[in-house]
């Protein structure tokens, strides 16, 4: 396959050399995967600039978009599908097992929030992301179909997430899983919803997760933009159009919420008494310097944090498993996960 083919290769296919870019060079298989979708007419997550797409269009485009950037399937024991509590219903569910367990094996879960704007993205997007998860970190993996906007604006994916991490909780030992360690996670908007998870569960008086897996995070909604999010925000796949188009769907109209801690986690006041911590930053990636922020605000108020950068990815590299840096990028995450997981025995 091309994205596997020599970088001298990826690059000439690519029409450019390598790019740099704030110190770093950027993958060239990332880079000929940018080109690629370049060509195919949809260069960002939305679409081409000023296309205005509407969400079933894009959410159509994107599922096939997985499937080509993860094509092939990481084996797990078992993948089953469940129905679970949301705030207000039933919502879809997946749940991946590792391996067999034995009688007195009881591993972590992680409650998985997958990304998409919170207009975008569904289980099977990010069915490959949850698998590698799943059997690299050594966790049960509950993926979550939580509520979209603009059909469900803020708050409703909240409460979703929410009310799925207390499902995940009470329901543990009918899973096989350890109740006193269930993490929550997720991409982009699903790591903000696992913040926001974290924040609240800490304020209600728990249970709290184990861990927070924040995996590029989109933390901050409001229209502030650090300086990653200027020097990024056109050619590396989220672009500054997707992220209004986005945050339109998700507030619709009601722009004000971007300024509540559920929508912009890094907007609250205490952020002491979190579980855990896993931030993952790209570093051609719009969001890497709020992500990063974050990790550091949540240092200083006393949390236990670690924080990776994958310095030559793009924001998405979890949904791009057939570039090999990616997969890397994400073996390694798994690997990040295990350890931390492991202290919470």
């Amino acid at each position: 396959m091309l994205l596997r083919a020599p970088a001298r290769l990826q690059l000439r296919l690519s029409g450019k050399p390598q790019i740099r870019l704030d110190g770093e060079g950027l993958d060239p298989g990332v880079q000929l995967a940018l080109r690629t979708l370049e060509l195919r007419g949809v260069p960002t997550m939305v679409g081409a600039p000023h296309s205005n797409p509407g969400p079933a269009e894009v959410r159509a485009r994107v599922r096939r978009e997985a499937l080509v950037f993860s094509l092939v399937k990481t084996e797990v024991d078992g993948v089953r599908e469940l129905e679970i509590e949301g705030a207000v219903g039933p919502l879809r569910a997946r749940h991946y097992c590792p391996h067999q367990l034995s009688a007195s094996e009881k591993p972590p879960l992680l409650v998985f929030f997958h990304g998409g704007g919170f207009v975008i993205g569904d289980l099977d997007t990010h069915d490959e992301p949850c698998r590698m998860l799943c059997r690299h970190a050594g966790v049960q993996v509950l993926s979550v179909d939580y509520r979209l906007a603009p059909e469900h604006p803020f708050p409703a994916a909240v409460g979703d997430a929410l009310a799925a991490f207390r499902w995940a909780v009470a329901h543990a030992p009918e899973l096989g899983a350890d109740p006193d360690r269930v993490a929550v996670g997720g991409d982009s908007a699903g790591g903000n919803l696992s913040a926001v998870t974290a924040q609240l569960a800490a304020r209600d008086g728990g249970p709290i997760p184990a861990l927070q897996l924040l995996i590029y995070p989109a933390v901050d909604l409001t229209e502030a933009r650090a300086a990653s999010g200027r020097l990024f925000a056109e050619g590396f796949y989220l672009t500054e159009n997707d992220r209004q188009w986005s945050t339109g769907h998700y507030f619709a109209g009601n722009e004000r919420d971007a300024t509540d801690p559920r929508a912009s986690p890094a907007l609250a006041e205490d952020l002491s008494g979190l579980a855990p911590t896993i931030v993952i930053t790209a570093g051609f990636d719009p969001l890497r310097d709020e992500g990063e922020a974050y990790a550091e605000a949540l240092r200083m108020a006393g949390t236990r944090v670690v924080l990776d950068r994958a310095p030559e990815l793009i924001h998405g590299f979890i949904n791009m498993t057939t570039v090999p840096a990616a997969r890397d990028a994400a073996l390694r995450l798994a690997g990040i996960v295990r350890a931390s997981l492991a202290l919470a025995n």
